[in-house]
């Protein structure tokens, strides 16, 4: 298995998207979920590329090769955003918060900065124990 962060190409990402909503499915059930109309062959040659990747695995189920993700989803975030946080915020959790609250984009409502600061409150009192 490769990193699992290798690139992904943007219809790559798709693919995966699929497979996390339908929780498994085969080539044609994701070449029918995909825009664009590709080909089957298309598809199945990103599947493959997938799993080499280490991004999806298969199941056999009688003449069919049934596709889900290598990890779970949660799994996947998880070590997608450490990857993200050592790769441009130099591990730095600090700097990550910074960078989201800072965004001009992030309007942030007073509900969701409460509960921000409530995680904030709960991970220092847990690091007082």
């Amino acid at each position: 298995m490769t990193s699992p962060h290798a690139a992904l190409t943007r219809r790559e990402r798709e693919i995966i998207d699929i497979l996390y909503r339908r929780g498994r499915a085969t080539a044609g059930e994701v070449m029918r979920d995909l825009a664009g109309g590709p080909s089957c062959s298309t598809v199945r040659t990103q599947l493959r590329v997938l799993e080499s990747k280490g991004h999806v695995r298969h199941e056999e189920v009688g003449l069919r090769y049934v596709y889900m993700p290598a990890l779970p989803r949660h799994a996947a975030r998880k070590s997608a955003l450490r990857h993200l946080v050592e790769t441009f915020y130099g591990g730095s959790t600090e700097k990550v918060v910074a960078a989201l609250l800072g965004a001009e984009h992030a309007k942030l409502s007073p509900e969701e900065l409460d509960r921000i600061a409530e995680l904030v409150e709960k991970v220092q009192k847990e690091g007082r124990r």
